[in-house]
């Protein structure tokens, strides 16, 4: 038996669209069994009981790369990363089954290998590599391979996300976006993307107020988010170093100081003075990344 547990990702942090994420202490995790025949899925709802289950396609692709047939596969999920809402939930599936496949093979997988079939199915490395490696890790995809670096975040701070009642996909939150963009917003994002690794890195964490902005996509999905631009400012009111659309959204993430207190119930008071009843968490960087341990069936 294998079990494998994947942490939740926020990707972009404002302005590294499709480049920068980093992993949160918010699990999902996943047990893996080889049965004698079927697939049985325990712990989801029922239309996840079959083969368009993304962890078990996952597997599929895994075993396929690796070239082992499994007689049948038993997986048990425990969930906690929220779905559509901009933490990397398709990330740690994909990833959870990569990583089981993996094992129940004998892990003839390296860990970049693990990282470059799960990437292929995400589509882009943001989430998966944060998932897989933890910490903030700043990715790129170069003819279908990932390349990576992961960046030492100063201590001090904390990630609390502000999680709607609603869901909004990666599909939907992508064609809101322009299909070009302009020299001038380009070079805005170079610039602050490149602060923001500076800041996080030297604990300038003053600085995320403006590094966090973005003319490449927030601009665009804020508009599909219920008072964006006022929670936003009410954060800043509130202490936090800087705000942020997390992923696709529609979660956003206030970054905060660990010794203040106070933001986590007055950004809650005030989502509810607004008449909005999302959950805020207080979320730490997980630095580990995804774990997997093998256990004996008594």
């Amino acid at each position: 038996m294998i079990n494998v547990r994947v942490p939740a990702t926020s990707a972009n942090l404002g302005p590294g669209f499709d480049a920068l994420g980093l992993a949160l202490n918010l699990y999902n995790s996943f047990t893996f069994e080889e049965i004698p025949e079927g697939l049985e899925i325990v712990g989801c709802g029922h239309r996840y009981k079959n083969e368009d289950n993304l962890i078990y396609s996952s597997m599929l692709k895994t075993f396929k790369e690796i070239g082992y047939q499994a007689k049948g596969i038993r997986i048990t999920v425990d969930t906690h990363i929220p779905v559509s809402r901009g933490l990397g939930s398709s990330a740690a599936c994909i990833l959870g089954g990569v990583m089981g496949a993996n094992g129940l093979a004998g892990s003839p997988l390296s860990k970049e290998q693990i990282l470059n079939i799960a990437t292929e199915m995400e589509g882009h490395p943001d989430n998966v590599a944060p998932a897989l490696y933890g910490g903030m890790v700043v990715s790129i995809m170069e003819e279908g391979r990932v390349y990576f670096n992961k960046i030492n975040v100063a201590k001090g701070i904390k990630f609390v996300a502000l999680i709607p009642d609603f869901t909004i996909s990666t599909k939907v939150a992508r064609s809101v976006l322009p299909t070009s963009i302009s020299y001038e917003d380009g070079v805005y994002n170079v610039g602050r993307v490149s602060l923001l690794i500076s800041a996080f890195a030297s604990g300038r964490f003053d600085l995320l107020e403006h590094a966090v902005k973005d003319k490449l996509h927030q601009p665009y999905r804020g508009k599909l988010i219920p008072y964006f631009n006022e929670i936003i400012n009410a954060s800043r009111r509130l202490g936090a170093y800087g705000v942020y659309l997390s992923g696709a959204g529609p979660t956003l993430i206030g970054i905060v100081d660990n010794d203040n207190s106070k933001y986590t119930m007055e950004i809650k008071d005030y989502l509810q003075s607004l008449g909005l009843g999302w959950e805020v968490k207080e979320l730490q960087l997980d630095l580990t990344g995804a774990t997997i341990e093998w256990t004996s069936v008594s």
